[in-house]
């Protein structure tokens, strides 16, 4: 049975296409943005338990089409059952997790580090190891600002592909990324930290700083290319993910788009605010 972590009626689900706000898969949560479905709802946690494969069958029993034929048109087969079997075995041809009640004639052994969250929308199960998510396979929800150069956009994406698998890996990517894109923005790209401050003065907002100092990316701490930092979590990638769209979207999508509005102003109109500048 599964645990109630919400009331019946305060179970929930959300498409995260109408929410602004993303809520990526974490170990320590019992809402977050399903994996299969997309749907931001509540999931219900499941320990494993295991017992040793007796003689008679020493092999994962797999379920094949040609198994259920032949139950099906076995004729010593009860007919009221074959119904519910041949459902059983369209559930396991999927080739997704389930979960089923068997009895057992021995004692279950404790399953650690490997764990199972359903959700409540799609009823589908997901499958971690430790902290991962490791089935089924995603990338992080959050994608790349387009106005990026296009070769940190191809860092980020390759982040995104490897987040769950190798949440450091991602991370010193991710940093990577920063560094490039101060460059980009005129910057030395050799030290965080000064790059930051200097973009501040520029306008980045202040806040954006802080939140870097907060996931360990400047100062004494930051790592430099091809380093990585054994503290980093799939958290510290995720905000990184979010740090640097929000870096470009101040430095580079709102510049951009402010001059692509001044630029379909009539030219006499251009000509007389920039010698109202001149003047000043």
């Amino acid at each position: 049975m599964e645990p109630q972590l919400w009331p019946p009626c305060m179970a929930f689900a959300f498409d995260r296409k109408q929410s602004m706000q993303t809520n990526p898969p974490r170990i320590d949560a019992t809402a977050f943005d399903c994996p299969h479905c997309g749907a931001y709802t509540t999931q219900y946690w499941h320990d494993l338990y295991a017992r040793s494969k007796d003689t008679d069958s020493p092999t994962p029993w797999i379920a094949t089409e040609k198994r259920k034929l032949e139950i099906l048109r076995d004729p010593d087969f009860p007919d009221d059952e074959k119904e519910g079997m041949e459902a059983y075995f369209d559930r396991m041809l999927t080739g997704l997790v389930q979960l089923d009640n068997i009895e057992s004639k021995t004692a279950y052994l404790g399953v650690e580090n490997l764990n199972l969250s359903k959700c409540f929308n799609c009823r589908k199960i997901s499958v971690w190891v430790f902290d991962r998510l490791v089935f089924p396979k995603t990338e992080t929800s959050i994608s790349p600002n387009q106005d990026l150069p296009e070769e940190i956009i191809r860092d980020f994406e390759e982040a995104r592909r490897i987040v769950n698998e190798s949440p450091r890996g991602a991370a010193a990517l991710l940093r990577l990324c920063v560094q490039k894109l101060c460059k980009h923005l005129g910057e030395s790209g050799k030290n965080i930290d000064k790059d930051i401050g200097s973009l501040v003065s520029k306008g980045l907002n202040p806040l954006v700083q802080k939140a870097l100092d907060v996931v360990r990316v400047i100062g004494n701490e930051s790592v430099h290319p091809g380093e990585l930092d054994l503290r980093d979590d799939k958290q510290t990638a995720i905000q990184l993910f979010g740090l640097i769209n929000s870096i470009c979207d101040q430095m580079i999508s709102h510049p951009k788009s402010v001059q692509a509005l001044y630029d379909m102003l009539p030219e006499g109109k251009r000509e007389g605010i920039e010698t109202r500048d001149k003047t000043k």
